[in-house]
C-alpha cells in the first residue's frame, strides 16, 4: 500500500519589514555593522548610481553620475525603531547629502525559518505603535527597463516632480525577449530605477515614467509601486513644505 506524502507546508513569516538604505559608496559596511549591533541578521549590498538634489551634477561641465551603494535588510517589526536609529547615529543620514533610508511594509517572506514566526509579546507590539508617523506620505517606484533607458525614466519623473533616482543594474529575460546568439538565449541587461515620491503625485510621476520610457509597448519594462511605511533623510522635503504652506 502506497504511504501518502503530504503537502509541505511553506514556511511564512509575516513578522518583518524591509529597511532600504542609499548611501554614497564605502560607506555600504558601516550600515550593516550598525544594523547587526542593533539586531538585525546581516544585510545585502547592491550597487548603483544617481544624483540627489544636493549633489552637483556637472564638473567642468560634464554631467557626474554617482555611485551608491544600497543595503536590503530584513528587520523583525519590534526592532525597526532601534535598527533605523543606529542608522541615524552610524552615517549620519539625516544630514543632506549624506543618503536616503525606507522602510517598506512586507506582506510575506521566504526562507527564514530559523527566525520565530508566532506573533510579537505586548511589549513589542507597543514598540512597533510607537515608531513616529510622518507629516508626509511617500511611495517607491520600481521602474525596470532595458539598459540605456534609465535616464529618460529619471528625466521624465524629474519634470513630474520627483527629485532624482537611483539606478541598479540587473538582467532578466520577460515574455517579449526570445532573443538567441548562435541558439543559445540572452538575458538583456537591465536598469532598476528607484524613485521615492510624494504620495500625491505618485499617478502623475507613473504617467509621466510610462509615456517617457514606452511602457505600454511590449519588452520596454515595467514599473510598479511600494508602500514606504517611513523615511530617514529627506528633512529638506518637509521644510519646503512647512515654507510653502506659511507663505515663506
Amino acid at each position: 500500500m502506497r504511504k501518502k506524502v503530504g503537502k509541505k507546508k511553506m514556511l511564512v513569516n509575516p513578522n518583518h519589514k524591509l529597511v532600504m538604505t542609499i548611501v554614497k559608496k564605502g560607506r555600504a559596511k558601516n550600515v550593516v555593522k550598525a544594523t547587526k549591533k542593533a539586531g538585525a541578521e546581516g544585510g545585502t549590498v547592491l550597487l548603483g548610481k544617481g544624483v540627489g538634489i544636493h549633489e552637483n551634477k556637472r564638473f567642468l561641465g560634464i554631467p557626474v553620475e554617482y555611485e551608491k551603494e544600497i543595503v536590503l535588510s530584513l528587520v523583525q517589526n519590534h526592532l525597526i525603531t532601534q535598527v533605523v536609529e543606529a542608522i541615524q547615529n552610524e552615517v549620519r543620514i539625516e544630514e543632506p547629502g549624506k543618503g536616503l533610508g525606507l522602510v517598506i511594509d512586507l506582506k510575506m517572506v521566504l526562507g527564514i525559518c530559523h527566525l520565530p514566526t508566532e506573533e510579537p509579546s505586548v511589549a513589542q507590539k507597543e514598540d512597533i505603535i510607537s515608531m513616529p508617523k510622518q507629516e508626509m506620505e511617500y511611495d517607491l517606484i520600481v521602474s525596470i527597463v532595458n539598459k540605456g533607458d534609465s535616464s529618460k525614466v529619471v528625466d521624465a519623473s524629474k519634470r513630474a516632480g520627483a527629485e532624482g533616482g537611483t539606478i541598479i543594474s540587473g538582467r532578466g529575460t520577460g515574455i517579449h525577449e526570445q532573443a538567441k546568439f548562435l541558439n543559445i538565449q540572452i538575458e538583456p541587461e537591465k536598469e532598476i530605477v528607484l524613485t521615492l515620491i510624494d504620495r500625491k503625485q505618485t499617478n502623475t510621476v507613473l504617467q509621466a515614467i510610462l509615456e517617457e520610457a514606452k511602457l505600454n509597448k511590449p519588452g520596454n519594462g515595467i514599473a510598479f509601486v511600494l508602500d514606504v511605511d517611513r523615511t530617514v533623510g529627506i528633512n529638506h522635503i518637509l521644510n519646503k513644505k512647512v515654507n510653502d504652506e506659511s507663505g515663506n
